[in-house]
């Protein structure tokens, strides 16, 4: 016998078993012998091998000769169909011979009608019964009317006997009142297959795992979207941002956690926001392809965010068309990232009008990035006004990196008093790059203390100028231990000029090596050595001729003409008078002189002196004399007394 009132309380509200009457009723029909243990599953059997009109037939036969079972499956199938009118007097028929499951049923059918008193009442005569799906209909029922104590007596009932809609309504009510017994029942319900259930307690697992792992007062966000890391943001270096997105607890690479497998399960039944969730968990991990498949499957049932996410996965690997497709569909649905990231896409093309208008539905959508991003593209066509105007609005809405950048255009503006209040706003809201910048301001005022505060927290936060700020208070104070940990992380960071500091410190420890001997085994290359490498490797000059010298310290010449030439043609007079001794001593004189004469112009005493000194060696008596007068100028004091005793005697020579 198929019990359809066991079913129809699957659904969360009686009005939407009014509008939705077939609808509804297949749903409930599909979980109804999970649901009640008592249910006798005859007519189910019968459906397998027979049409509905064939059953129904076969009940209504049944019913006219009172057969009691017929009459409540008759009126289930009637109830399911929407025919309210016909399955009425069977249920009220049967209910009057004691059926329980047609008791419950009755209730349903009542409840449709908007008779909730009256429907209340069959729902209790059928859960004193035992009938569990009806004591969860009268318990939500109670709930409903704000009668939580009686509420609460019947959703425990209907739980206790197994009923997965029971227990879940239960810890719905429980949690409500942050009851710890909220998280059993959602377990209970997510074991008999209750996907909201499963949702919910991996979401519950998820948020204590995340207490324990970085404290209660972190709320684990993550953005998806990166904000500008730029020092000065003007528009045109900083990159456009977008809305936030919970990122799960999780080592990447990690086994699952007992949060990630509830989520599956529920993602397997087709919660969507479940699947969103589990496709975010995949993707921290790496595991972009089946990521992917969330995301998709849940963007198909209609969810926004992965919509938006799923966009994002594709632009990462390349294909921007397809993530356009994804952001529109998730941006004409109301998200406010998906906006953000299409008018950073257009933006990227040039498409500034259309960038624009995606800037503002974002906005429109209650995203305050909308607003920011807006600055920024106003600030990149250098509409400062306008710009102003947009950051300030987002500043106004508490957006960290808009207040940043209104300060940032105030002090170019000369505006250093309007400037400071935005600056400290938005580094005590947490921006790194509003920290450092009142460091900036602070030292351009030569409150050094002041400065260094900033700089120190900037830096904790992981920002590599500011971690280079300390390195080098820390080296002007005489603390090499805090200037190397400083420079280590800045360096870590990309800082060319913390790389260098950083292999000089090094350098200083090292022992002297030595002259070269010839035929000795090649030395391997130091931490220092490397630390220089790194920053010649960024452009860094002055680490270009350092690294161009322990070369050649350890015989290794080409490498150090490497060196030397790049430093020296990037402007570095000393690469080009390193250049020119390593030259001459392989016998390149006439190139030699040619990197010392450029040294020499830009001020550089030893390249005037080896001039000087050539030229005496030719017999270019006027030229040398010129050379010596200019390395006297130059020096430093050496190079001076050198060059006035080479003069002397070139002068002699020409007086003689």
């Amino acid at each position: 016998m198929v019990f359809m009132g066991d079913r129809a309380t699957l659904l969360e509200t009686g009005r939407f078993v009014q509008r939705h009457a077939r609808n509804a009723a297949d749903e409930i029909i599909e979980a109804a012998g999970a649901v009640d243990a008592a249910v006798d599953t005859t007519a189910e059997t019968d459906a397998d091998s027979e049409n509905e009109t064939e059953v129904e037939a076969r009940h209504r036969r049944a019913a006219e000769r009172g057969d009691l079972a017929s009459m409540s499956a008759l009126g289930a199938l009637l109830l399911r169909r929407g025919d309210l009118d016909g399955a009425e007097p069977y249920l009220r028929g049967a209910t009057a011979e004691g059926d329980r499951a047609a008791a419950n049923n009755l209730g349903v059918l009542l409840h449709q009608r908007g008779y909730a008193e009256e429907a209340a009442g069959w729902w209790r005569v059928a859960a004193v019964a035992g009938s569990a799906p009806a004591a969860h209909a009268l318990g939500r029922h109670h709930r409903e009317r704000g009668d939580e104590p009686a509420a609460e007596y019947w959703l425990r009932q209907a739980a206790e006997q197994g009923h997965a809609l029971g227990a879940y309504a239960l810890a719905d009510l429980l949690e409500h009142r942050s009851d710890v017994g909220a998280e059993r029942w959602l377990r209970a319900a997510a074991e008999q297959g209750h996907r909201e259930a499963a949702y919910r307690l991996a979401l519950a697992l998820e948020r204590r795992a995340t207490e324990t792992t970085r404290g209660p007062h972190d709320t684990g966000t993550r953005l998806r979207v990166p904000g500008t890391g730029a020092l000065v943001p003007t528009g045109a270096g900083a990159t456009a941002q977008g809305a936030a997105t919970a990122r799960p607890v999780g080592e990447p690479g990690g086994e699952p956690t007992e949060a990630e497998q509830w989520f599956r399960q529920a993602a397997a039944r087709g919660h969507r926001r479940a699947a969103l969730h589990l496709g975010a968990i995949l993707e921290q991990r790496g595991e972009l392809k089946e990521a992917g498949r969330w995301y998709l499957s849940s963007a198909k049932e209609g969810e926004a965010k992965a919509a938006c996410a799923l966009g994002f996965l594709l632009r990462d690997a390349g294909d921007e068309e397809s993530a356009a497709v994804w952001w529109l569909r998730a941006a004409q649905d109301g998200d406010g990232n998906a906006a953000n990231a299409l008018g950073a896409l257009h933006a990227a093309r040039g498409e500034q009008q259309t960038a624009e208008r995606w800037y503002r539905a974002a906005m429109d959508a209650g995203d305050v990035n909308g607003a920011y991003n807006l600055g920024l593209l106003c600030a990149a066509q250098d509409r400062i006004p306008q710009a102003e105007q947009w950051y300030r609005r987002a500043a106004y809405a508490g957006h960290r990196e808009a207040a940043n950048a209104l300060a940032v255009l105030l002090l170019q503006a000369g505006d250093a008093n309007g400037a400071e209040p935005w600056f400290s706003k938005a580094a005590e809201a947490g921006s790194v790059d509003a920290a450092f910048n009142l460091g900036i301001l602070h030292a351009g005022r030569d409150d050094d203390r002041t400065a260094l505060v900033w700089y120190e927290r900037a830096a904790a936060a992981g920002h590599t100028e500011a971690a280079l700020q300390v390195g080098i208070a820390a080296l002007r104070d005489g603390d090499e231990r805090t200037a190397e940990r400083h420079l280590r992380c800045a360096a870590g960071g990309g800082s060319a000029e913390a790389a260098f500091r950083l292999a000089s410190v090094l350098d200083a420890r090292r022992p002297d090596p030595g002259p070269a001997v010839l035929g000795a085994p090649r030395e391997e290359k130091s931490e220092c050595e490397e630390w220089y490498e790194r920053a010649a490797q960024q452009g860094h000059r002055r680490a270009q001729v350092r690294v161009g010298m322990l070369a050649a310290g350890r015989g290794d010449l080409a490498e150090a003409d490497r060196w030397y030439r790049e430093a020296a043609e990037a402007g570095s007079r000393n690469g080009a008078f390193n250049l020119g001794l390593l030259l001459a001593r392989e016998g390149s004189e006439r190139e030699a002189a040619l990197w010392w004469t450029r040294a020499a112009r830009a001020g550089h005493g030893r390249a005037a002196l080896r001039l000087a000194l050539l030229a005496a060696r030719r017999g270019e008596l006027t030229e040398g004399s010129r050379w010596c007068a200019r390395a006297v100028e130059l020096g430093p004091a050496e190079v001076a007394e050198r060059a006035a005793r080479l003069s002397e005697a070139l002068h002699q020579e020409l007086t003689a």
